[in-house]
């Protein structure tokens, strides 16, 4: 076999291998797809059978009955305002961290982007959002998504920091230019495409969030719509349909999002990723 009939077998391996892993993670979709659109008495067990009647109300009677406009409002508010916080602390960090190159700095920059890696000990953050009574709080999980966000938003940003030449940087002090107005006039409008990932990677991160408001959320009425799928959920009976159709809804705004910024995504990783 000479290297040419190699180099095709193994390209023809290579994307056999990786048709059968995509079709491997689209299982999960296609079931919660189909048995959305069924009747309750075709969906007392999930199936990949297609349904006989196709219908709608499944997704109306999970509007109304599982409340999922509050739980939208919900998750809108907190996967925004993180994201927000996130881009704010974390762009100014970042570059504080590729300005200042003292060991001092890069120490505290290798602590920080440890978050990344570190699992977190959900003891000792609940004893701490009692203290601090943030827990049940909007607030609190807002500011637990932020601090999720922060060390990987911090990694990304920094590569891209570094590739900004200082000598932009001194110009404008020289032209009487403060430090905030250094920073939002003219390093942030450098940034965007960087920060525009970060901004959607943190918003469809917070979204998808479920462990979080299920530990520190006990108010239904403050739910994500990642947990509004407890609604049909009862002791001894499960609504299949309306459990695929509520995880449908919730997934639609994060698939939209993502094929509207799938461009800038790749585009910010590959850019910010470089160093760090």
């Amino acid at each position: 076999m000479n290297k040419k009939t190699k180099k095709v077998m193994l390209s023809i391996a290579k994307n056999g291998l990786s048709w059968i892993v995509s079709i491997i993670m689209l299982v999960p979709l296609i079931l919660i797809v189909v048995n959305a659109f069924k009747v309750p008495e075709e969906c007392l067990t999930l199936s990949f059978k297609f349904p006989s009647q196709i219908t709608l109300e499944n997704f109306t009677t999970v509007i109304e009955k599982g409340k999922l406009g509050r739980s939208f409002l919900n998750s809108f508010l907190y996967a925004g305002a993180a994201t927000i916080l996130t881009i704010l602390f974390g762009a100014t960090a970042a570059y504080f961290f590729a300005r200042r190159q003292e060991k001092k700095s890069y120490a505290v920059y290798m602590y920080t982007i440890l978050g990344i890696v570190i699992p977190i000990n959900y003891v000792s953050l609940m004893k701490v959002m009692q203290v601090t009574q943030l827990n049940n709080s909007r607030i609190g999980i807002i500011l637990l998504y932020t601090a999720m966000q922060i060390p990987f938003t911090i990694f990304l940003i920094y590569g891209f920091v570094m590739k900004i030449p200082r000598d932009l940087d001194e110009a404008a002090v020289i032209d009487g230019c403060g430090p905030i107005r250094l920073f939002f006039k003219i390093i942030a409008p450098m940034m965007r495409p960087c920060l525009v990932t970060a901004g959607v990677l943190c918003f469809l991160n917070t979204w998808n969030e479920f462990v979080m408001p299920l530990y520190f959320l006990n108010s239904s009425e403050k739910w994500p719509m990642t947990l509004a799928v407890y609604n049909f959920f009862g002791q001894y009976s499960k609504a299949w349909n309306l459990i695929c159709a509520d995880i449908l809804l919730t997934c639609m705004p994060v698939i939209i999002i993502y094929l509207l910024c799938q461009k800038s995504i790749v585009g910010g990783q590959t850019a910010g990723a470089v160093k760090g």
